[in-house]
């Protein structure tokens, strides 16, 4: 019976060590108490690779990001360039992996983290039209 007493104890004291540790405070995470924002932006990109359409906006707080090309076409079923970027001097820049090839959906095609800021976002022509595109692009953000 006095082998098994000091096992016992180190196997009590390792089961109340992780309990604690998974409630403790150093791992509750951050949460941003902003009241989402969401902005619907409406244009055409006229032919050629390249070409492009601008909007702006302003993150107030830190927090995340969804971009959504709901729409685009002719054709209904064309892919297009979107992009996320900084906004400064009248310039997109876009940012390093905040862009991708997409068709209109319902779901978020671009999302993540994006501090306090001017950002833009841009809807572009990747090579497929064969006429100008109109689109529609909701930008939620808090």
């Amino acid at each position: 019976m006095k082998t098994w007493l000091p096992l016992l104890v180190v196997v009590l004291m390792m089961s109340a060590c992780s309990s604690s540790s998974d409630t403790g405070s150093s791992l509750t995470p951050t949460v941003v108490t902003g009241t989402p924002v969401t902005d619907t932006f409406t244009g055409t990109v006229a032919v050629g690779s390249g070409n492009n359409d601008i909007h702006t906006f302003n993150v107030t707080l830190g927090g995340n990001i969804a971009v959504t090309l709901t729409a685009a076409g002719p054709p209904s079923t064309i892919f297009m360039g979107l992009g996320i970027g900084t906004f400064s001097a009248s310039t997109c820049t876009l940012l390093s992996g905040g862009t991708t090839i997409v068709q209109g959906g319902a779901t978020a095609q671009l999302s993540g983290p994006l501090a306090q800021g001017a950002y833009c976002v841009a809807v572009y022509d990747v090579g497929n039209a064969t006429v100008p595109v109109t689109y529609t692009v909701t930008v939620t953000h808090t």
